[in-house]
Formats: structure tokens, C-alpha cells, sequence
């Protein structure tokens, strides 16, 4: 199996290369393969079926410089900040190494991040039906899809929470004032730094991540990079996730 530790990218190029990988595998011109990365700049995703103006604080956004993409996983909106979070993707072929049940496979993935976690001394558990959680707080959101036939999981691991930011460029449902809404995300999200009370850099996650995936899964990975075709097929997606009818098509 394929292990791509990637750079950091812009939020557009990023769910171009996760989509082109997903294309591929089931083209079989790819193997199965787990990759992470970072964004630059910060940037708020939104699922595929989010209203963008219910979830997303645009003018915050515009004035922070931070980007808005639509994925085509499902889940919530959710800041990616740069160097304060990595992202992983994983994509394979239903009812292979995972199960063609959502849930089952959610569980899977799931168990290799908090597997993952623990090797660096955090106390992670998987809580149904997608998210990883420390102590009660959330710090992995995970989405998928099933599309050309193929499987696509990705997901964040929050490293520096900034939630002072998360309030100004999320909305969160049902709280009216921003301090309501500051208080409301330390209740609910944490990352690896406020729970292990020192600093987390990327390669130390990313090296946690492939112990905990080989183990899980049972494979084998291979640190490897994209092929030519890949980012051929990214640039020609990409044109999608920067077009504004994708963005604001809800």
C-alpha cells in the first residue's frame, strides 16, 4: 500500500489530489493508498450537502485570507488551520482491507487513528459514527464517500486548537454570541497539545500514523509519491473545487 506524505497545499488542490487518487485506484492504474498533508493557506471545508451562508462566516473568512471549499465527502464544516492540524486521506476498494458497510469501515479507519494516537500518549477512543475523541472532545472529524465505485475516507487530527478563530469563521448552530460560541467549541473540540500539554510537530504524527494503520489494516505501507497521471487528473479537478457554482451550489 502507497504512503504519500505530502506538502502543504491549497484547500482546491488538495480535494482535486484526494478525488484524482480515489478516480484512479478504481481506473486501477493506482494502489490502495494513505496520504497526509497540510493546508496553505488555512482554509474552511464544507460538506457536500451544507448550505455554505448556515455553516460558514464568509466575510470572516474573506478578511482572514482563509479559503472555502466544498468537499465531496459529507460531514461538517470544519477549519483546517495551518499548523494546526494534519489531514489524512485514505482511499481503496469497498469490502477490501475495509468493510463495504459504512459504519463497519468508519469503525476501521477510525480504530487505526485512534491506534495511531495512542502510540504518542494520548488517551483516544472511536466514538460511533465518525469522529475520534479525547476525554469527551472531539480532535479527528472523519467523511467519506463512495463514488466511480471506489472508497475515499479522510479526516483531520486537530494538533493546535485556535478556537477564538473557529468561532469568528464557523457558525455554530443554536449560539447567538461569539464568546457563547468560544465556550461551546473548548467544550466540544480539543487537539493533541492541550491534551498531552506540549507541542506536536507533523512528522511525529505522521510517523504515528502509518504504525497505526499497518497495524489495523494489516498491511504494509510504502512511503511513495503521486505518479504523473495523478496530478495530470488533480489539475483538471481542481478547476471544479475553485469554481464558484461547486462552492455555492447550496
Amino acid at each position: 500500500m502507497r504512503f504519500i506524505i505530502d506538502k502543504a497545499r491549497d484547500a482546491y488542490t488538495n480535494m482535486a489530489l484526494d478525488e484524482a487518487m480515489l478516480k484512479l485506484r478504481v481506473e486501477g492504474i493506482i494502489d490502495d493508498t494513505l496520504r497526509v498533508y497540510q493546508w496553505a493557506p488555512s482554509a474552511v471545508s464544507i460538506g457536500y450537502f451544507q448550505r455554505i451562508r448556515d455553516v460558514v462566516n464568509i466575510t470572516e473568512c474573506l478578511k482572514n485570507g482563509i479559503d472555502i471549499v466544498r468537499r465531496q465527502t459529507g460531514g461538517g464544516a470544519v477549519l483546517h488551520m495551518y499548523n494546526g492540524e494534519i489531514t489524512y486521506s485514505f482511499v481503496t476498494l469497498p469490502g477490501t482491507v475495509v468493510p463495504r458497510s459504512i459504519k463497519e469501515s468508519f469503525r476501521v479507519i477510525c480504530q487505526a487513528i485512534v491506534k495511531s494516537l495512542r502510540i504518542i500518549g494520548a488517551d483516544a477512543e472511536f466514538k460511533p459514527v465518525n469522529d475520534v475523541i479525547i476525554g469527551g472532545r472531539k480532535v479527528s472529524g472523519n467523511a467519506q464517500t463512495r463514488k466511480y465505485g471506489g472508497f475515499l475516507q479522510h479526516g483531520t487530527i486537530l494538533t493546535r486548537l485556535d478556537t477564538e478563530l473557529m468561532s469568528r469563521v464557523l457558525i455554530v448552530p443554536g449560539e447567538k454570541f461569539r464568546d457563547k460560541s468560544v465556550t461551546t467549541i473548548e467544550e466540544r473540540v480539543t487537539s493533541l497539545e492541550r491534551e498531552l500539554g506540549r507541542e506536536v510537530d507533523f512528522m511525529e504524527v505522521v510517523k504515528a500514523l502509518k504504525q497505526g494503520f499497518e497495524e489495523v489494516l494489516n498491511v504494509k505501507l510504502k512511503e511513495s509519491s503521486f505518479t504523473e497521471e495523478e496530478l495530470r487528473t488533480a489539475y483538471q479537478l481542481r478547476h471544479k473545487y475553485l469554481d464558484p457554482s461547486w462552492t455555492y451550489m447550496r
